[in-house]
């Protein structure tokens, strides 16, 4: 099968699209053939091998632990293993994994979905890991609630786009912030205010939001604990500064530290965190919160927006374009 492979750390220039063995499913997993693969912000930092912290996780030290990109995808089921019994041979998924970038992939049970009828096949790979780190940030760190006063920081972008929309499905009062150009689209989605980013700073103003959830990356928790009410929650998604060593992991451990010392809430989320499939743990099971969104997306409440699609070849000029601009929503790769 053809699929993109890297096997050293660096810019895009190390990906190759190369003839390799298809994968054959454990007794838990699914042969799925894939349609199309979303591009999300792990697959450069898994790339990269950056931050170097990473590498000392599980991500390979020398190089790369597994040598086909992708996280997120969509597409038909081609076999099962023994113990798999939610799927059958035939069936549109979509889910997230390892490996995303080929013509097939394993994928376990638990981490795969049925796929949305109304999306077609790059529509919904756009869907996994971002949906999901916006559920889970909004629903499981920020506890948000009807009413509740919510600032999206990066609306705009893949994760951003998704949590614009749930925060509105829980009946929340959302702000966004995003650059001019995108402030139509953030409003689209049916953010109640939108700030532009370039003309006003949200960070010295006097609203005092419940709940914040800043996927920029760029913002010190000084600012960002000066516009959350007394006992309101901030949840850290990205964290593009901070340097090779500790990228954004930096700000994210100050968060964790300061967190017990004030009336704050102070969450990290890593973007794609339910994507660490070297591990076998599983303790949560994802094809349930799938099974969630695919239900948000079939009753009209959340729509994936989809920036551009690449076909598979063209995976490098792809991972460019997704580091030289800000990408309204996702990049989609397509077989």
């Amino acid at each position: 099968m053809k699929a993109i492979v890297q096997d050293r750390y660096g810019s895009a220039d190390v990906l190759e699209l190369a003839e390799i063995q298809a994968p054959v499913p454990a007794d838990d997993e699914v042969l799925v053939r894939v349609h199309a693969a979303g591009l999300d912000p792990g697959v450069w930092h898994r790339m990269t091998g950056l931050p170097y912290l990473m590498r000392a996780a599980g991500y390979g030290l020398r190089k790369p632990a597994t040598r086909v990109r992708g996280t997120d995808v969509a597409g038909t089921v081609e076999a099962i293993g023994c113990h798999v019994t939610t799927f059958a041979p035939g069936e549109p998924v979509f889910g997230i994994c390892q490996g995303s970038f080929a013509e097939y992939v394993c994928v376990r049970q638990d981490k795969l979905a049925r796929k949305p009828f109304n999306l077609t096949p790059a529509q919904a790979a756009a869907v996994p890991s971002s949906a999901l780190t916006a559920l889970h940030a909004l629903r499981d760190k920020g506890h948000i609630h009807p009413g509740q006063h919510v600032l999206i920081i990066g609306a705009a972008g893949g994760v951003g786009t998704f949590a614009v929309q749930l925060a509105k499905a829980h009946d929340a009062i959302v702000t966004a912030v995003c650059s001019t150009t995108k402030m139509e689209l953030v409003r689209s989605l049916g953010a109640d205010e939108v700030i532009d980013y370039l003309d006003e700073d949200f960070a010295t103003g006097h609203r005092d939001y419940q709940l914040i959830l800043d996927t920029a990356g760029n913002r010190p928790l000084a600012q960002l604990r000066r516009v959350l009410t007394p006992h309101g929650t901030l949840v850290i998604i990205a964290g593009q500064t901070g340097g090779p060593l500790l990228g954004g992991i930096g700000r994210q451990l100050h968060a964790r530290l300061l967190s017990p010392f004030v009336t704050h809430k102070l969450h990290v989320l890593a973007p794609g965190h339910h994507t660490h499939t070297h591990s076998r743990d599983h303790s949560h099971n994802h094809s349930h919160d799938l099974d969630v969104i695919r239900d948000l997306i079939e009753t009209g409440k959340l729509t994936p927006v989809i920036d551009r699609t690449y076909p598979l070849h063209h995976t490098a000029q792809a991972i460019h374009h997704a580091q030289q601009t800000h990408a309204r929503g996702k990049i989609v790769i397509t077989m």
